[in-house]
């Protein structure tokens, strides 16, 4: 990846735009603050803000020290409720913590508009630093604060349009290896349950499902791939339609943990958790004490966490070294609905070839 060149990590003050405008500190203020002044001053002061890159500091008052270091950062991520994000959050807390650093925190909910806004707020509040799991297909927004000394660490999914660390977990890999352990298993109609298709997370899972059937000989029907799946019912409603079709899999590849969670609610529903195999990606709670006990690609979000806080601190000690992507790996954990085996009998009670099964009962009947 390709360095911008940071220069000293200051930020422009109010002083310093009163001076380049020519008016009084109380007049730039007052325009800052939205209160009416005489027009042309209004002016001179607006363009000064633009020339210096100003942004205003609502703690300057009260957080800055005379070093300029508000001692906070701030971590913006999907949805903090999510197990995944909560775990990483914690893990920041806990190093920033040892650095006498104050953590905020909030949530996207995978809109654009919504993680630009909190962005922003963050920033307008003297963050030092600001570790996001971005939404958005541009993060160039991000560039002035950069460039004013606002260390950004991006997790989870890389930056677009903006140099800057990241930390990610190999979500191809993962997928890849989830499917292959269910090809292992006998199984070569593997359902796939994604989330939006333009998040990079699900891409890249996506990617791993099919070449880890290309790779096996076995051709992808686009019939098992259900995606986007935004709220719960959807994932749900997919599951149960994949399993009741005419052609249903014997296995699921479920890519996100709370589709997960909706697709073993289906299948105990339907009564085929004993019959159909589940691998998710990400672990969940309870995962051991469900039955069966649920396969996943677990990542550790306590590790990416861990790692986004150590770089952000690291660009604040006043490392200058190249942005630098940490890849961490997923790991297959085995536990029992990823061994199921494929029974080859549909949930009418029928052979997967139309013949009638030696079962007059359906399972769970």
């Amino acid at each position: 990846m390709t360095v911008r060149e940071r220069g000293p990590a200051r930020r422009s003050t109010m002083r310093e735009v009163a001076a380049v405008a020519g008016v009084s500190l109380s007049t730039v203020s007052r325009v800052v603050n939205g209160v009416e002044v005489q027009a042309e001053l209004a002016r001179r002061v607006r363009e000064a803000v633009r020339l210096l890159d100003y942004r205003r500091d609502l703690t300057a008052s009260t957080l800055r020290r005379s070093d300029r270091a508000s001692a906070t950062i701030a971590l913006l991520l999907e949805d903090v409720a999510n197990p995944f994000f909560s775990a990483l959050l914690r893990s920041v807390e806990d190093v920033a913590e040892r650095r006498g650093m104050l953590v905020f925190a909030g949530s996207s909910d995978e809109d654009p508009t919504r993680e630009r806004k909190l962005a922003q707020a963050f920033l307008a509040r003297g963050v030092d630093g600001l570790i996001i799991a971005p939404t958005g297909g541009d993060q160039s927004y991000l560039a002035r604060d950069q460039r004013a000394g606002v260390a950004l660490v991006f997790v989870d999914r890389p930056p677009r349009f903006i140099d800057a660390d990241a930390v990610v977990t190999d979500n191809a890999g993962g997928a890849d290896a989830a499917v292959s352990h269910l090809v292992a298993g006998g199984h070569v109609r593997i359902g796939f349950l994604g989330d939006r298709p333009e998040i990079h997370t699900a891409v890249e899972r996506l990617r791993g499902y099919r070449e880890a059937l290309s790779r096996h000989g076995i051709g992808g029907d686009p019939a098992l791939i259900r995606q986007p799946l935004v709220r719960a019912d959807e994932a749900f409603e997919a599951t149960r339609e994949l399993v009741l079709g005419p052609a249903p899999p014997t296995a699921l590849f479920t890519s996100q943990n709370l589709i997960t969670i909706e697709a073993v609610r289906a299948l105990h529903a339907l009564g085929v958790q004993d019959s159909i195999a589940v691998v998710g990606f990400d672990d969940v709670a309870l995962a051991d004490v469900v039955s069966p006990a649920l396969s996943v690609v677990a990542q550790d979000p306590a590790a990416v966490g861990r790692a986004a806080a150590e770089l952000l601190f690291a660009r604040l000690d006043g490392e200058r070294s190249p942005s630098r992507q940490v890849i961490l790996p997923a790991t297959l954990v085995a536990r029992g609905s990823g061994e199921i085996r494929p029974t080859g009998r549909r949930l009418d009670g029928r052979t997967r070839d139309g013949a009638a099964a030696s079962s007059t009962q359906p399972p769970g009947g």
